[in-house]
C-alpha cells in the first residue's frame, strides 16, 4: 500500500493547493505540473534537523538559480541506478526464451527489498515453530526457499507498482531514455501476467519441491486480489472517482499475505502439521 499512500498524500496536497490558488494554469500537462508541485511541497514539510520553514525557503531561494538542467541530468543518472537495475532485470526476463519464461526468476533488486521482510518474519514467527533466531543453523537451513519465495513476491510487487505508475501517468511512466527503455510488448505481457497468473512460475517451483498446499495456493490468490485492489484504488484516487471503504479495508486485510505464505511454507519445510487458523 506504499504507492497508494503516496498517491493519497499527493492528492490531499493538491486539494490544499487548490484552496490557496496554487494550482498551475490549465494546459495539456497541467496534471503533471500539479503533481510535481504537490510532491515538492510534501518534501518541504518533512522534518530536517533544526530547519524551520523559513530556513528551508531561504535555502531554496539561495540555491535554485544555481541549479541547471545538466546538473539534474547528472543527478538523475547517478541516483536512478535502482530503476536501471530493475529495467535491466526486466529486459532479461522479457528476452528469455520460451523455456525460461515459464521459470520463476528473481533479480538482485527484489532480493534486497525482500531482506528486511525476511528478517522481520524470522524474528516474529520463528518462536511459533520453536526455533531460535539466534542460531544460524535455524535460519540458513530454510533460508533459500523462504528467500526465493519472498523475493519473487517482491519482484511481482515492483512490477505491479510500475504498472500502476504507467496506467495512471503519475510519474510519466518510464522515462524514455536509451538505457531505460521498455518495449510495449513487455509492458503488455506483464500486465496480462499480473492480471491472470502472477504466481504461476512460483507455484510450479513449490509444486516441484513438494511444498505446495491448498492453503498456500489460497494465500497466493489473496495476493492476486490485493494487487488488483491496489491498481483499482490507485486509479480511482488519481482519477478522483469513488473509492469504496470496503475495498480499502479488504486491501488492508490482504496486505500481509506474504507473511502468511512464508509461515505456511515453513510448516511444510519442517514437515510439521499446521497449527494455526485465520
Amino acid at each position: 500500500m506504499e504507492e497508494l499512500k503516496k498517491l493519497e498524500e499527493a492528492q490531499r496536497m493538491i486539494t490544499l493547493m487548490e484552496s490557496h490558488a496554487l494550482l498551475s494554469s490549465p494546459s495539456s500537462n497541467n496534471h503533471h505540473s500539479n503533481r510535481f508541485l504537490a510532491n515538492l511541497f510534501l518534501l518541504l514539510i518533512q522534518p530536517c534537523g533544526d530547519l524551520d520553514f523559513k530556513n528551508k525557503l531561504t535555502l531554496i531561494n539561495q540555491h535554485l538559480p544555481k541549479i541547471s538542467g545538466s546538473f539534474l541530468e547528472e543527478a538523475s543518472l547517478l541516483f536512478n541506478r535502482e530503476e536501471a537495475v530493475l529495467q535491466t532485470e526486466s529486459k532479461l526476463i522479457a528476452n528469455s526464451n520460451s523455456v525460461l519464461e515459464d521459470m520463476a526468476l528473481v533479480g538482485l533488486d527484489a532480493m534486497q527489498r525482500a531482506n528486511s521482510t525476511l528478517e522481520d518474519f524470522c524474528r516474529s514467527y520463528f518462536m511459533f515453530h520453536e526455533m531460535d533466531i539466534n542460531e544460524p543453523q535455524s535460519i540458513f537451513k530454510y533460508l533459500p526457499l523462504l528467500s526465493f519465495t519472498e523475493s519473487y513476491i517482491y519482484q511481482m510487487d515492483s512490477l505491479n507498482e510500475k504498472i500502476v505508475n504507467m496506467q495512471t501517468n503519475i510519474v510519466g511512466a518510464v522515462e524514455r531514455k536509451p538505457h531505460m527503455e521498455v518495449s510495449e510488448s513487455w509492458i503488455g505481457k506483464f500486465i496480462d501476467m499480473l492480471k491472470t497468473d502472477p504466481f504461476g512460475p512460483l507455484v510450479g517451483q513449490l509444486q516441484h519441491h513438494g511444498l505446495l498446499t491448498e492453503r498456500i495456493n489460497e494465500e497466493l490468490r489473496f495476493g492476486e486480489e490485493y494487487w488488483d485492489l491496489e491498481r483499482k484504488l490507485c486509479s480511482a484516487l488519481v482519477n478522483q472517482t469513488e473509492i469504496l471503504v470496503e475495498d480499502v479495508m479488504r486491501a488492508i486485510h490482504l496486505k500481509s499475505f506474504d507473511y502468511r505464505v512464508l509461515n505456511l511454507l515453513l510448516y511444510q519445510l519442517r514437515g510439521e502439521k499446521v497449527h494455526i487458523c485465520w
